[in-house]
């Protein structure tokens, strides 16, 4: 609500990541990655759908009639369990102060498990739509949640655009995978609720080689939204928390880059591959939608340039949409 009062004409990016984070939540995403069987990941995630339904319904009925672009979750499983350092501290303090062996031993089972799904690069790991790959049940329940509260919302006279977005797709296949599991669930609603609805499925666009391929890509996406934030890191190799706690304040002083790369986009190197992947895509889908998401969308220059390469729209945290619209529209006086 707060964007649309700034102006804003959608939502760029639903981050569906930060809603199983809710303490009355967070339990049941630990036991659904804690599952020992499909069948009880299904059953964790049966009851976190309703929840995930009534967020949709809320977002979507305040952006009435504009669009909203969802993304599916993101990060690694590991990120909503306990700390591997956390629980050594427990178990060793049950241990020292006579705990009951029970609770120790269950605490050990979780660490057993938490080691399980640590990794050794979890931003190039089994996130994204990996994780959906090979844990569809977890992206079907999302778009299950998506759809039910498309229906609700059709039902009481409201308009809604849902864009359901998959992330970190770097092959078209894993896109044809996953769209065809999203329109399986909506085919599903429709037929249970005797509605017809409106969607569309797109990805982001934030590693090189769906740049280069993105030719590929575009006949299976409705849309395409860069995310600079993890194609800057990918172009670029670098760690973001760590290149800007350890080396790039340098890298300025010294002059070898004149800005950080996270805060105005590297029209070299990364703008080169949004180009790239614009002209790719829209050779073989003229009318493709595409736009940016990201701290990038809210920088002026960034804006400008993102304006020239031809895309659609710039997607930014609320606070800066202000910002975003006098940079978009100066861009657009300036030709």
């Amino acid at each position: 609500s707060k964007a649309r009062e700034f102006g804003a004409a959608g939502i760029g990016l639903c981050r569906t990541e930060h809603m199983f984070m809710a303490p009355d939540r967070l339990p049941i995403v630990q036991e659904m990655i804690l599952a020992e069987s499909k069948k009880e990941r299904e059953a964790a995630l049966s009851r976190l759908l309703p929840m995930q339904q009534e967020d949709f319904y809320g977002i979507l009925r305040a952006m009435n009639g504009l669009p909203v672009t969802i993304r599916l979750l993101d990060p690694p499983l590991h990120e909503f369990l306990p700390k591997i350092e956390d629980l050594l501290v427990e178990i060793t303090t049950l241990k020292l102060t006579g705990g009951e062996a029970s609770i120790i031993e269950k605490k050990e089972e979780l660490l057993s498990k938490v080691r399980g799904l640590s990794e050794f690069n979890p931003m190039l790991g089994h996130r994204g739509c990996r994780l959906g790959i090979t844990f569809p049940e977890v992206y079907l329940m999302q778009a299950r949640a998506i759809f039910q509260a498309v229906v609700q919302l059709i039902r009481e006279g409201f308009q809604v655009i849902p864009e359901v977005e998959v992330p970190l797709i770097g092959k078209a296949s894993e896109l044809v995978f996953l769209r065809q599991e999203v329109m399986k669930v909506a085919q599903e609603v429709s037929r249970e609720t005797g509605i017809q609805f409106d969607y569309t499925v797109g990805t982001m666009i934030e590693i090189p080689r769906a740049c280069i391929t993105a030719d590929e890509i575009a006949p299976e996406a409705d849309f395409f939204s860069f995310g600079t934030n993890d194609l800057t890191q990918t172009t670029f190799g670098f760690s973001r928390d760590d290149a800007e706690g350890k080396f790039l304040h340098h890298y300025i002083q010294e002059k070898i880059i004149d800005d950080n790369p996270f805060a105005v986009i590297d029209r070299e190197g990364v703008g080169e591959l949004m180009k790239i992947a614009v002209t790719k895509g829209r050779q073989v889908k003229p009318d493709l939608l595409i736009g940016i998401c990201g701290e990038h969308g809210g920088e002026p220059s960034s804006i400008e340039f993102c304006h020239q390469i031809g895309l659609d729209y710039v997607s930014c945290s609320p606070y800066r949409v202000p910002i975003a619209r006098l940079a978009a529209a100066q861009a657009a006086i300036r030709g």
